[in-house]
């Protein structure tokens, strides 16, 4: 998609080719806003903790597909990035990134080919996707084998009722064995998603899952030919995963790697109810310096003020991702926040507005609000990139990498 390049109105949905100073009204909101040193304290204490567990740590990329990121990752020592498709993996490859682990099924000649052609132009850097059927197998090794290439690959383990994933242990043995005789394929080891299990109290069905795949590793540990790869948790149940898996019996030369996304940006919603769960639970991450802290905000305009105590906001449920929950009203982004502060939660929410509870006699109709804890990165789209300026000053700059780039709030 093209977009028509103009210095005249820094639209939120257009190339920024001019600075713009967001606190003045030059920037068309609603916007999304990332906080520069949130992040920064997000990836550095996921890296401390998996250092400290004495496991790898490979972030799942979808959640921001936000290349910049992927390389600040890196640099802090994640051992991979995680993806969910081949056009996924050409972005982080691009970026630099040198282990790009596809999570998901590498299916159809389209998807194959750009893989082909990727690990032809980019061949220093470590691909692998997974596999769980033998029909998909046998398509990869024609495939690659044809091309004279090897596609190494993980076996996933699923659920009944998941996702992808072979649904038993047996299942997986029985793919892996035969993965392990075809041409054009290298068996690297096991991956799975427990995040898939749900219900009151999951703890109990994601540690037998995890149980499982530590036995199945063992036993598909002859069919692997050097380092066993076995690769699992979100942003959920990382230390679970952790716990179980260091504990349990697996193969010789065993790499764990834990794979949580959201935690880059958190939220004030589901993820905080899951770190804090987690801290609880955990002596190691409670030990640990500081805490996953909410990175991502949306701000927004009061745009009229109908009523003594109703205050629209343009901002609703078409502007902002809401699979997860939408973002609840924080405060004005004025200096006068009393006069206009939200009491509660929003009253309505329309598909490009929403009703607040304001105070009496609140009439700022061009105060900003701010929505902070956006639910769900991976759904948050048409971001922009915001640095640090001179003196301080809050600034868009030219975002690179159309699509990919993030409106950040220096503290």
């Amino acid at each position: 998609m093209k977009y028509h390049h103009t210095t005249l109105v820094p639209h939120k949905s257009a190339p920024m080719t001019s600075p713009a100073n967001l606190l003045a009204e030059e920037v068309c909101l609603p916007a999304a806003l990332l906080k520069k040193s949130a992040l920064e304290n997000n990836i550095a204490w996921m890296q401390r903790y998996a250092d400290a567990r004495g496991v790898s740590l490979a972030p799942h990329g979808k959640t921001t597909m936000t290349p910049w990121i992927f390389q600040a990752q890196q640099r802090a020592g994640a051992w991979g990035i995680g993806v969910g498709s081949a056009w996924q993996a050409a972005a982080a490859m691009a970026s630099g990134i040198q282990r790009v682990l596809m999570v998901n099924q590498l299916v159809g000649k389209a998807n194959m080919q750009t893989v082909s052609q990727l690990k032809t132009h980019y061949r220093s850097v470590d691909f692998i996707c997974c596999i769980d059927s033998l029909a998909n197998a046998r398509a990869l090794s024609a495939f690659f084998a044809e091309r004279r290439q090897t596609l190494d690959v993980l076996i996933e383990l699923g659920v009944p009722g998941g996702r992808c994933g072979c649904r038993s242990v047996e299942d997986a043995l029985a793919l892996a064995q035969a993965a392990a005789d075809l041409p054009g394929l290298k068996l690297r080891g096991l991956e799975l998603y427990e995040g898939v299990l749900h219900g009151d109290d999951p703890q109990p069905q994601v540690e037998a899952l995890l149980r499982q795949a530590a036995d199945l590793a063992c036993r598909m540990e002859p069919l692997v030919d050097g380092e066993f790869i076995l690769t699992g948790a979100g942003t959920v149940w990382y230390d679970v995963v952790c716990n179980i898996w260091l504990a349990a019996k697996k193969p010789a030369r065993c790499r764990i790697a834990i794979r949580p996304g959201c935690y880059i940006t958190h939220d004030r919603g589901i993820y905080d109810d899951a770190q804090q769960a987690l801290i609880a639970r955990d002596p190691i991450a409670c030990d640990l310096a500081g805490d996953l802290t909410s990175a991502l905000e949306l701000m927004a305009m009061v745009q009229s003020v109908p009523e003594a105590d109703r205050a629209v906001v343009n901002f609703g449920k078409r502007d902002c991702a809401f699979d997860a929950g939408l973002p609840a009203a924080h405060r004005p982004l004025s200096r006068r926040r009393a006069a206009g502060a939200a009491r509660g939660g929003d009253r309505q929410r329309r598909d490009h507005g929403s009703a607040l509870h304001a105070a009496p006699g609140a009439g700022q109709r061009r105060a900003s609000w701010r929505y902070p804890g956006l639910r769900y990165l991976a759904s948050v789209s048409d971001l922009r990139q915001m640095e640090d300026a001179a003196a301080g000053r809050r600034r868009l700059q030219p975002a690179g990498r159309a699509g990919y780039a993030v409106l950040i709030q220096p503290e």
